[in-house]
């Protein structure tokens, strides 16, 4: 895969105004690229316009189609020449599903913010990515995909649903422009944790997108954060362990 050109893009990250994505946000702007980014919260995208008068914020949740059309829309409409869509957003619960209030209707509400709405912006995109000689499509998952944490059951799923479906697509598009690339996250100190434990080994936003950086940099197609390459190996070799490692942070 030639490599993907960090500097003069238009850029798309969805769940853009906090944690990793707001990072992303900013580490990019740095480099030179025009900066449009979505969520739900209206107040935590004007705090980020008020730090960053250049970023071009839109409200948006990317779990309902109809919302996801919009988007689409006035993003190529005001901006023609995107190229990247980062795929960020994301919700978790943690749950216990021996307690009376897990339901499927909660697993549903993770599938479709993690799952279901960055397939459909990708649907909504392809074109328009298709288009462009510096193009990508960047899907942001987990090491969880190796080994899930049982804690956090629908996220997990959603997650491994994403990286199974980039896969394919990645195979799909290989004769065309747009590249496919899926970063692996590893443990996080963000607003993710809330309402769950924080593990020791989190690494913080800095660290985590620089490590991106320099994977999308090096023109990697998986770009494994932190301890998740390790993971992913022992996922291979003793799965059992893995699984039971992960489930002791």
């Amino acid at each position: 895969m030639t490599g993907l050109h960090l500097k003069d893009n238009t850029i798309l990250i969805t769940g853009g105004a906090s944690g990793i994505g707001l990072e992303l946000t900013k580490t990019l702007f740095r480099m030179g690229n025009t900066m449009i980014i979505c969520g739900r919260s209206e107040e935590k995208l004007q705090q980020v316009k008020r730090e960053l008068p250049q970023v071009h914020i839109l409200q948006c949740d990317i779990s309902d189609q109809n919302q996801r059309k919009a988007l689409f829309s006035q993003v190529t409409n005001e901006h023609p020449g995107v190229n990247i869509l980062v795929n960020n957003a994301v919700i978790v619960s943690y749950t216990r599903i021996q307690a009376g209030d897990y339901s499927a209707g909660l697993v549903n509400r993770e599938m479709q913010t993690n799952f279901i709405g960055p397939v459909g912006l990708i649907t909504l995109f392809l074109d328009q990515l298709k288009r462009q000689q510096n193009s990508a499509i960047i899907n942001m998952t987990t090491g969880l995909i190796f080994a899930p944490h049982a804690t956090m059951p629908g996220y997990c799923a959603s997650k491994a649903a994403l990286h199974s479906f980039t896969q394919s697509l990645r195979i799909q598009l290989k004769d065309t422009p747009v590249k496919v690339i899926e970063v692996m996250m590893t443990a996080v100190d963000t607003h993710f944790h809330d309402g769950g434990h924080v593990p020791d080994i989190a690494i913080t936003t800095d660290k985590a997108v620089a490590a991106m950086v320099k994977g999308l940099l090096q023109s990697q197609e998986e770009i494994k954060i932190g301890r998740v390459r390790l993971l992913s190996i022992l996922s291979r070799i003793a799965p059992h362990f893995a699984l039971n490692q992960v489930n002791k942070l």
